[in-house]
């Protein structure tokens, strides 16, 4: 059943990203930003791919229903300009999310002491924070080659790219307090969630 919710959200996704994107009057930069959610969306399917692993369908669901809000919604319909607060509550799930993908790695690089919860907890902290940063670096260089205002530099200063970053955090540490501290949480869940295909 959730597979094929997965499949109906990334048709919707592609179906309205690219009837946007045909609209007249498009600049070739924004056609680009329209179209780049068929790649964002698909991230699950081409990891599966690269690393030879099997994601289960309830991780991807996340994965693309935060692509549906965080893109659809607000990049491609606009919504990040008309509602303020809905940026922070992207990037504040991004957070946890970030968060919660940071085990994932570590249980697929497989070469750390997993078993560390304090060290899991650093981790998970560090990881969101270099998303974070590396999506933000991602935006200034959009705003420099297209001569955007992604970060809305002009109207905020730099509010607005380090109230990003803080939401990012708070969503991190608030998962992985969790982790912490809920002992039936543990990394080794993944091992039902994400399996290795010999």
């Amino acid at each position: 059943m959730i597979r094929n919710i997965n499949y109906l959200l990334i048709i919707i996704c592609i179906v309205f990203s690219l009837g946007i994107a045909i609209q007249k009057d498009q600049t070739l930069v924004l056609v680009l930003k329209d179209i780049s959610i068929i790649f964002t969306i698909l991230i699950p399917y081409i990891s599966q791919a690269i690393f030879n692993v099997k994601i289960d369908d309830k991780i991807k669901f996340i994965w693309i229903l935060f692509i549906f809000f965080s893109q659809l919604i607000g990049v491609n319909l606009n919504v990040y300009n008309n509602i303020y607060f809905y940026d922070k509550i992207i990037h504040f799930t991004s957070g946890i999310i970030s968060a919660y993908f940071s085990l994932f790695c570590l249980h697929l690089l497989n070469k750390y002491d997993c078993k560390n919860k304090l060290f899991n907890y650093i981790w998970m902290i560090i990881f969101t924070l270099s998303i974070a940063a590396l999506w933000e670096m991602f935006e200034y260089t959009s705003n420099i080659l297209f001569k955007m205002d992604v970060q809305r530099v002009a109207l905020t200063g730099v509010n607005d790219t380090m109230q990003d970053m803080i939401s990012a955090l708070l969503g991190s540490l608030i998962l992985s307090i969790i982790y912490l501290f809920n002992h039936n949480i543990t990394i080794f869940k993944f091992k039902n969630k994400i399996k290795k295909i010999y």
